[in-house]
């Protein structure tokens, strides 16, 4: 299951409410240290903002990404763009020193198959630096009290960190709580209701695209419940968590 399967319209809008976070780049740079090389495979990259902010820190990284209007917009920055499916890449094996899945296998349907495709292409002792909201993050997400018909596709695309080390022996835990809104996903933004509010009215997340489509009188009813909540000072204002895991591929 992924949330949706054309992101299209999120590439429109991508490059104005996002950029690369520091709170996520801090534990990205602890999985990617130690790397055999500066050759990055950024798996999902979207329009490239992390693999830009990594390639001024010293990375070559590739951006991949099934969708070609994100792609667009990542070679438009300088950035070399592959158009290929996460769970099918076009490389050789081990032809890559590290690889990046930054906020994208939740949007992947075989999670299992992305993970083993990333795997194979990285060198003996590359590293894979795997950012997602897991089980655990999302529950911490106030926003869902607001949604409540999300909560089951959100737990189907957000597994337990504990399913993601069955997948990633030996992986290491990041997890860290966002202090900055220049992500703009739903758990950076939750620190901020005003925000979480214009986020959901123009759609700004795969997240309120879905709701938009799915539930959209649930949206409204939601919106006005949250509107009302800011206005009398209950709003809640905690920022969501994630998780970075990292992993080293054996020899």
């Amino acid at each position: 299951m992924s949330l949706l399967p054309d992101y299209s319209r999120q590439a429109q809008r991508y490059d104005e409410t996002r950029a690369a976070s520091p709170s996520v780049l801090q534990p990205l740079r602890e999985a990617l240290r130690g790397a055999p090389g500066r050759r990055l495979a950024d798996i999902g990259g979207g329009t490239g903002n992390y693999a830009l902010a990594l390639s001024a820190e010293g990375w070559d990284p590739v951006v991949v990404d099934r969708s070609p209007e994100m792609l667009a917009r990542a070679a438009a920055k300088g950035l070399q763009t592959v158009e290929a499916d996460a769970q099918r890449l076009p490389f050789a094996d081990e032809s890559f020193d590290a690889a990046t899945m930054i906020s994208m296998l939740h949007h992947v349907e075989d999670r299992g198959l992305a993970l083993t495709e990333a795997r194979r292409i990285l060198k003996p002792g590359g590293r894979l630096a795997l950012k997602g909201y897991t089980a655990e993050d999302s529950s911490s997400l106030w926003i869902l009290d607001y949604f409540p018909s999300s909560r089951p596709w959100m737990e189907a695309t957000h597994p337990a960190r504990a399913a993601f080390l069955e997948e990633l022996p030996g992986a290491r835990l990041l997890p860290f709580r966002f202090d900055d809104l220049q992500d703009a996903s739903l758990a950076a933004i939750s620190g901020d209701p005003e925000r979480v509010v214009k986020a959901a009215e123009r759609g700004d997340t795969s997240y309120f695209e879905r709701m938009r489509r799915d539930h959209p009188e649930e949206l409204e009813g939601g919106l006005a419940r949250l509107r009302n909540d800011i206005e009398t000072g209950r709003a809640p204002h905690q920022a969501g968590t994630a998780t970075v895991l990292a992993w080293t591929k054996g020899g």
